[in-house]
């Protein structure tokens, strides 16, 4: 089965109160599964991690093989496709959480899309923010 993913995470403040998002949707385009939750005082690139960790979380719940995973930040999506170093030490143990969920799908795509394209699981990190406050 594949998954397509859509998530996002966000900071107010850097570090402040922090949200996640994601939208996992089957190739049909049905919604699967929504996550929205407040995550505390976290950076914006921690935010993202921990949003991303999340979505492939429910992705192995929900049986997939195969995932496709759509972000609106460059810098993560370079990390996991070893583009870039995880150079901050704070990451640095989200990048190994993914790496070993890597293990769980025969194939998973990591893209780097833009905001606009990823207006669902922005809404959902942002909801999280406001109730989080």
């Amino acid at each position: 089965m594949k998954i397509i993913i859509y998530s996002d995470g966000g900071a107010r403040g850097n570090p402040g109160p922090s949200g996640i998002g994601a939208v996992l949707k089957n190739e049909a385009g049905e919604i699967l599964k929504e996550v929205s939750e407040y995550i505390g005082v976290a950076t914006n690139n921690q935010a993202e991690y921990k949003a991303i960790i999340r979505a492939l979380e429910e992705a192995k719940k929900i049986g997939a093989i195969f995932v496709e995973a759509n972000l609106d930040s460059e810098l993560v999506v370079k990390q996991l496709n070893g583009q870039y170093k995880v150079k901050n030490p704070g990451l640095a143990p989200f990048f190994l959480q993914i790496y070993n969920l890597r293990q769980s799908f025969e194939k998973i795509i990591f893209k780097h899309i833009r905001r606009e394209f990823n207006a669902e699981a922005d809404k959902l990190a942002n909801d999280a923010m406001d109730k989080g406050r």
